[in-house]
């Protein structure tokens, strides 16, 4: 069976009922799980923000975004080790987190990948896009989606 799950969320409600289920997963499964958020990556400041002194240094956007990934993976982290699995935590800095997601997954050595699916179509899909559908696109590693 499956040794080692990455679970990725954005910490919607969507991604969160796929970590709860990705814990009874792996619990089932004695599994080892690793989270994983993606977050966005640093963008030069525009000539606007310069000259409004509304300037985000990299350093400043480095510590930002370790707090949001760790206000998203900390207790889901928590619920993971109160179900008795041994769980890692992990995030990148990536605006492709299907990219990220898969990275993750293969430098970890996950054997699977659980995910959510938000179920966009027609013009949502095409604007905001499906993380879940590149995932299981491009990535050679099973990928299980719970909706």
């Amino acid at each position: 069976m499956y040794k080692h799950i990455l679970i990725p969320t954005d910490g919607s409600p969507t991604s969160e009922k796929a970590v709860e289920e990705g814990i009874r997963f792996g619990r089932d499964a004695r599994a080892r799980l690793t989270l994983f958020t993606a977050v966005p990556e640093y963008r030069s400041p525009s000539e606007a923000e310069i000259m409004g002194h509304h300037v985000v240094s990299l350093r400043e956007h480095e510590r930002r975004s370790r707090e949001k990934a760790e206000a998203i993976l900390n207790p889901a982290a928590e619920r993971a080790r109160a179900a008795g699995l041994q769980c890692d935590t992990a995030f990148a800095q990536s605006d492709h987190p299907y990219q990220a997601i898969i990275e993750a997954a293969e430098s970890r050595g996950c054997d699977l990948i659980l995910m959510s699916s938000h179920g966009r179509s027609g013009l949502s899909e095409l604007w905001y896009g499906s993380e879940t559908r590149n995932v299981l696109t491009h990535s050679r590693i099973p990928t299980l989606v719970y909706r």
